[in-house]
């Protein structure tokens, strides 16, 4: 059976209309502003878009200068989002902040880990991020503030000052090259911690959560007839609150160089204290203050973790039973109050 060729025709203008809205070109840099000045996806996504709307892995941005969380597709100069998360810019340089992210040390920062692991003179740490830190020997200070080479008696006797499963507050002291961070805890600051509550959230990774700041612990006075309280914020996301106990007036009158003399057997001990009652219940309030303020997208710092409290203790007595309770609309509710909305 012959077959025939027909002589090709072009398009009625309608029918090319129609293609086109059919086939938009995904690299098309048309959609709608983001503050004004950022385009956000093809033809199709006109529509409003905020600030804090989530952006997925492969969505088209601008051709403007990129930087975390994108990159230049093929054969084309727009940017596209490697990550789901939200679109911040800085000047014009354009990011995509990820909903959740592992922690990335940096040198300084204040950490809360656990143990997870005891080697020959060295301890493997969990800080939440890619890979465990490492907390040498030598990095500590031994009982009794002596200034001396750690010896082989000392790495026998390792699992007495740390084992597995004990959590320890630490600084960031040095950072390799393959990403491993190297911790210390050569400061009265520093150490074994007891009397209190681990609580573990977001950390400056991604998302809400804990952020940096000018002071990650500090103590405060609880309400209630509760005693004071002690509360440290990793810049990781992991949080101790604790019962404060008051420390040696001699230990922090010493000097800098004279820290270590001031050191006692008693930093290393896995005993709790006993903690009243009061005291107990305010630290669970506090515990569920930072919850809220997590899973409200509200920023956990020394100034929000105050004002939240302050407003939970007031919140309570509205109230005939002391809820400690702060999730749902009581969390909402305490997120406005501290948006000011």
């Amino acid at each position: 059976m012959p077959i025939a060729i027909l002589k090709p025709q072009a398009a009625t203008p309608a029918a090319a209309a129609a293609d086109a809205d059919s086939d938009s070109d995904p690299d098309s840099p048309g959609g709608v502003d983001i503050r004004n000045d950022v385009s956000v996806g093809g033809a199709k996504q006109r529509r409003a878009m905020d600030a804090d709307d989530i952006l997925t892995p492969g969505t088209i941005i601008t051709s403007n200068p990129h930087g975390h969380g994108t990159y230049f597709a093929p054969s084309t100069q727009s940017i596209t989002s490697s990550l789901a998360g939200t679109l911040t810019k800085t000047n014009k340089l354009l990011s995509v902040r990820p909903l959740r992210a592992r922690y990335t040390p940096e040198i300084g920062d204040l950490v809360v880990g656990r143990i997870t692991e005891v080697q020959a003179k060295r301890w493997r740490v969990d800080v939440a991020a890619s890979q465990l830190a490492i907390l040498q020997i030598s990095a500590i200070n031994l009982p009794g503030g002596v200034l001396r080479k750690r010896t082989e008696t000392d790495e026998l006797q390792i699992r007495s000052f740390f084992s597995e499963g004990d959590l320890v507050v630490a600084e960031v002291q040095q950072l390799h090259q393959d990403g491993a961070a190297s911790l210390h805890t050569r400061s009265l600051r520093y150490g074994k911690l007891r009397n209190g509550l681990f609580v573990s959230v977001s950390g400056v990774g991604g998302g809400g959560g804990v952020v940096r700041s000018k002071r990650q612990a500090w103590t405060m006075d609880g309400a209630n007839a509760a005693g004071r309280i002690d509360l440290l914020l990793g810049v990781n996301g992991y949080i101790w609150i604790s019962r404060h106990v008051d420390g040696d007036v001699a230990a922090e009158a010493a000097g800098i160089n004279r820290m270590e003399e001031s050191v006692s057997g008693g930093v290393y001990s896995s005993q709790n204290d006993a903690i009243d009652v009061p005291t107990m219940r305010e630290i669970a309030r506090l515990r569920s203050v930072i919850l809220a303020l997590v899973e409200n997208g509200v920023r956990v710092d020394e100034d929000m973790v105050r004002r939240g409290y302050m407003e939970a203790v007031e919140m309570a007595r509205e109230y005939d039973a002391d809820d400690l309770y702060l999730g749902g609309e009581k969390g909402v509710r305490l997120a406005a109050i501290l948006a000011g909305r």
